[in-house]
């Protein structure tokens, strides 16, 4: 049987939690029972979070605020092709794509090479610029999520008939433990499903 490959770009505005839904996402997925896709991540945005950055801020928060001023930078012509020849060429089953928050043309061509979008915003209004954007890259939108900071709790609408699943996902905030919310846990099954 011929792997299916999943390349999912996790997009929406600035400070909508990105980064936090990622990895409490690739936290949930890897414990699924019974799963064996490991999802693998790239970080295609120039600002200095690497995957490697969420446990840092839980370890040495002042670490990771000064790896990040180091490393962060702006879009090249060099940083764009690499990354999206990494997202074209990556044959893994799951990838997590982490795109900045802006529908740039660096975007556009960061995310050519994928397949899918999950859509998080802290600002609702924003999700149809996402839309559009998924629409003129090729992205089947999987999930549109509303990041709600302020909130208590996690709402799951659920999975509609044209196959996205909408709710919202609360208080997402680096060093927080993201894994178990109920938003988290049924995207996470959700890109299994896909």
């Amino acid at each position: 049987m011929e792997t299916v490959m999943k390349k999912i770009v996790l997009a929406g505005p600035p400070r909508s939690g990105k980064s936090c839904m990622r990895e409490g996402l690739k936290q949930a997925i890897r414990a699924i029972p019974g799963n064996a896709v490991y999802p693998y991540v790239i970080t295609a945005c120039p600002d200095g979070e690497g995957a490697w950055f969420q446990e840092t801020v839980n370890n040495d928060p002042e670490l990771a605020a000064a790896c990040k001023a180091a490393y962060k930078a702006k879009f090249t012509p060099e940083f764009v092709k690499r990354v999206a020849d990494s997202v074209r060429s990556c044959s893994l089953e799951l990838t997590l794509v982490d795109i900045g928050g802006i529908t740039s043309v660096e975007n556009e061509a960061i995310c050519a090479g994928a397949t899918h979008i999950v859509i998080l915003a802290g600002d609702p209004s924003k999700v149809p610029e996402w839309r559009e954007f998924a629409k003129k890259v090729g992205l089947a939108v999987v999930a549109e999520i509303h990041s709600d900071y302020h909130g208590s709790e996690d709402n799951v609408e659920g999975i509609a008939q044209d196959g996205i699943l909408r709710g919202s996902v609360h208080y997402l905030e680096r060093g927080e433990p993201v894994s178990d919310r109920p938003m988290i846990q049924a995207l996470a099954k959700h890109l299994l499903a896909i």
